[in-house]
């Protein structure tokens, strides 16, 4: 059973970064489709408001409840925390772009420009995640400890 668990941090943290990405395509599709554009405007809204929601929610657990049980564990990885916590904000600043452009009724091609931008930046941060904490997170067997609360909502 432990090691169930301790193998399962690691899946855990790879299926919500998947639902992240594939909740950003829904979004890039929401914008690529076309239609009439009050209706894409709409849709591109909702979308945004559920993709930028989850995104923000996945980071604030991790810096709230899942970064301080790495570091409490692994004080080593302070400058990998640190600069996780700093891709954080550049996400965040960029979602914040991105509905300013949602809200202004900017163009399917600024919109797409700023989902191009929170995509290479989500990327390249959830592979060096992976790659630097994975291993701590498969170790952990430490009892009670919720998904949702390390992971976010989507976990």
């Amino acid at each position: 059973m432990t090691e169930q668990r301790a193998q399962a941090w690691g899946r855990e943290l790879r299926t919500v970064h998947q639902r992240l990405r594939d909740a950003l395509e829904v979004t890039r599709e929401s914008v690529t489709e076309g239609g009439r554009a009050e209706s894409v405007s709409r849709d591109l809204r909702l979308f945004c408001l559920g993709f930028c929601t989850a995104l923000n929610g996945h980071h604030t657990s991790e810096d709230s409840a899942l970064f301080p049980l790495v570091l409490e564990l692994r004080p080593d990885l302070a400058p990998v925390i640190a600069k996780l916590k700093q891709d954080h904000s550049m996400i965040e600043y960029l979602i914040a772009g991105l509905e300013k452009a949602v809200d202004s009724g900017d163009s399917t091609e600024e919109q797409l420009r700023h989902l191009d931008g929170i995509e290479a930046v989500m990327e390249t941060h959830f592979r060096y995640e992976e790659k630097q904490i994975i291993g701590v997170l498969d170790g952990l067997t430490a009892e009670g400890l919720d998904k949702r609360t390390l992971l976010g909502p989507l976990a």
